[in-house]
């Protein structure tokens, strides 16, 4: 069962690095990408233990020079900019939403826990953002939080489908062995 964690962990450190290629560039310092689709998949499949591995996968192999951020960008510069709130970010993120996932009984629950997930991720950015740019945090929530939660809450839509239709496999398939 390991192993298979193991490689669980190895695929959604993979896809956040994928999904983080996939921005649209804004006026603003910050890029609005698909990365945090992973790390709600990453929290909510995985659970918090191999979830917050996946993306301390993701953030270890950024550090150390690797072009797993937006831009095919890596290395401790990125994280000192303005984005590196928000890449720490995502391991909290996949954290609390894996230490949430066994309060999760329906889908609405699913939903409420990957905003919780996202209101930490967005914390952290957004802290992180202000102390670099001396910026008070009504201005930084302007620029850092307000534009992005439209799509934000699509990708709390898609993961929640996909969580819960792959749950719901889950179970079946549990409940096909028994018999």
């Amino acid at each position: 069962m390991k192993t298979r964690q193991l490689c669980y962990t190895a695929l959604f450190a993979a896809l956040t690095a994928i999904c983080s290629q996939l921005a649209i560039p804004t006026p603003w310092q910050v890029p609005i990408s698909m990365s945090m689709l992973a790390v709600f998949l990453s929290g909510s499949l995985l659970g918090f233990k191999w979830g917050t591995a996946a993306q301390i996968v993701y953030l270890l192999l950024g550090m150390v020079g690797a072009p797993v951020f937006n831009g095919m960008r890596g290395g401790l510069q990125v994280l000192a900019g303005p984005t590196g709130g928000y890449l720490v970010g995502y391991v909290v993120a996949a954290a609390v939403i894996g230490l949430m996932m066994p309060l999760v009984n329906a889908r609405w629950n699913l939903a409420i826990v990957l905003a919780v997930g996202l209101a930490a991720c967005y914390a952290f950015g957004t802290a992180w953002f202000m102390i670099l740019n001396h910026t008070a945090l009504v201005p930084a929530l302007t620029l850092c939080v307000l534009p992005y939660l439209p799509g934000d809450l699509v990708k709390i839509a898609v993961t929640t489908w996909i969580t819960w239709r792959v749950g719901v496999l889950r179970f079946e398939k549990a409940q096909l062995a028994q018999q």
